[in-house]
């Protein structure tokens, strides 16, 4: 069995030296997912306090657990920044990581009431859109759309900074248990709902507007990504804008593509251009019809 170990190990340390790409050696130390999924939870603790616990949290206690909470995942999302910071930072000007990981670490964790109050509004909208939901409490403890957003809304935030990796190990976390796919650099604006969520997919520099509902299966993404170097950080995903409702398996793809206010796009529908305000979008055999929506119109 010795003999089997050596020669299992020799053949790992030739792979690693002649596979190269997917070895991080002799570099610095890289954010750990383990750490980041583990800070993640303690920040959905902080955004819905009761839900992510094990034991009811009583009012009278909330001040101390929080106080403690916050000391507990500060100082470990710093330790994690700076990982990021010395790995690729944010500009080319010289930075001292500690220093600047400690006042990003301060600025993200102070944008978490306005973060609640987006969430507020996501649960509403899932909540007057699903005739299933019988209470919010249902909403945020059963649907695994609010932790998929919730989780977007605060690696968002991180992503603005520039802080390279952890917004992407956050939202894979989340699409790892919810199976919905948001880029944590798409902006997402407020009252939005993923009915069911299975399979939906919203790439890094889609906008959306408020008041948007979408369905399972959902692809907002890029028309083309031969050309990856041309693409990269250029605006190649839809906009949608407000009051917007998208069927299951549609497919919206291009930088140039906005979805008008108002309105509808049906199921399976393959689109890759613009349509205006208050139109009805539908697959017809294998083309798309768009139409104007009766003022009268429901679906």
């Amino acid at each position: 069995m010795r003999d089997s170990i050596t020669q299992l190990t020799n053949d790992l340390i030739a792979s690693y030296a002649k596979v190269g790409g997917i070895n991080h050696l002799d570099g610095g130390n890289l954010p750990s997912k383990f750490a980041i999924a583990s800070i993640t939870t303690d920040f959905l603790r902080l955004l819905l306090p009761g839900f992510f616990d094990e034991k009811p949290i009583q009012t009278s206690e909330l001040r101390v657990y929080i106080s403690t909470l916050i000391d507990s995942v500060s100082g470990r999302l710093e330790d994690e920044i700076t990982k990021s910071i010395e790995y690729r930072p944010p500009d080319e000007s010289a930075v001292k990581p500690r220093p600047l990981a400690r006042e990003i670490t301060a600025e993200f964790l102070g944008s978490f009431p306005s973060i609640r109050e987006m969430l507020k509004t996501d649960v509403e909208a899932a909540y007057a859109g699903d005739p299933a939901a019988l209470s919010h409490e249902e909403v945020v403890v059963a649907y695994p759309f609010v932790e998929t957003i919730a989780v977007q809304r605060m690696a968002n935030q991180l992503y603005r900074r520039g802080v390279a990796l952890i917004p992407r190990i956050m939202a894979e976390w989340a699409h790892g248990r919810t199976g919905i796919d948001l880029h944590p650099g798409a902006t997402i604006g407020s009252h939005f709902f993923i009915d069911h969520g299975t399979g939906t997919v919203v790439g890094e520099t889609t906008i959306i507007g408020n008041h948007v509902k979408i369905y399972h299966g959902v692809t907002l993404g890029a028309k083309s990504t031969s050309r990856v170097e041309e693409l990269r950080g250029a605006k190649r995903h839809p906009t949608i804008e407000d009051n917007v409702t998208i069927y299951p398996g549609a497919t919206i793809l291009g930088g140039e593509t906005v979805i008008g206010s108002n309105s509808t796009v049906g199921g399976n529908v393959f689109l890759i251009h613009s349509v205006p305000t208050n139109s009805l979008v539908i697959a017809e055999d294998v083309s798309v019809k768009v139409m104007k929506k009766a003022d009268n119109y429901e679906i």
